[in-house]
């Protein structure tokens, strides 16, 4: 009798262990996923006309996608590289930015490349002119 109860409690827990590892590994990804922060950056916006600024790099694949895609979508964006360009490190930096690219889209900044997130944001961008 104890024997099975012990292979009961057993079974139990290793049934538990998968179930959980299944989910992590459904769920994991949006786990690690960056959110947009919300905030007043009318500061980075050289340019009444231009909500949109990429801060990135020259060899940053990343980057690149997320030049193509606003270039797709024909979005106007003034295009920063904080290698070359000094006044852009120190807004990066003033951003908190520690990944590329890091864009600001209105009242949202967005790390790294996530076309969801540039949707939603170009989407309020444009509900609020």
């Amino acid at each position: 009798m104890r024997g099975m109860i012990k292979s009961m409690v057993h079974y139990a827990l290793f049934l538990a262990v998968g179930l959980g590892a299944g989910y992590a590994a459904v769920q994991g990804a949006a786990w690690f996923k960056s959110r947009p922060e919300t905030g007043d950056y009318q500061a980075y916006y050289p340019d009444p006309s231009v909500k949109v600024v990429l801060y990135g790099t020259a060899w940053c694949p990343y980057c690149a996608k997320a030049r193509a895609y606003l270039k797709a979508r024909n979005v106007a964006y003034l295009d920063l590289d904080v290698e070359k360009q000094p006044d852009a490190r120190r807004q990066f930096e003033q951003l908190g930015g520690n990944s590329f690219p890091l864009v600001l889209i209105g009242n949202r900044k967005i790390a790294g490349f996530d076309p969801d997130q540039f949707d939603s944001a170009l989407n309020l961008l444009t509900q609020a002119r």
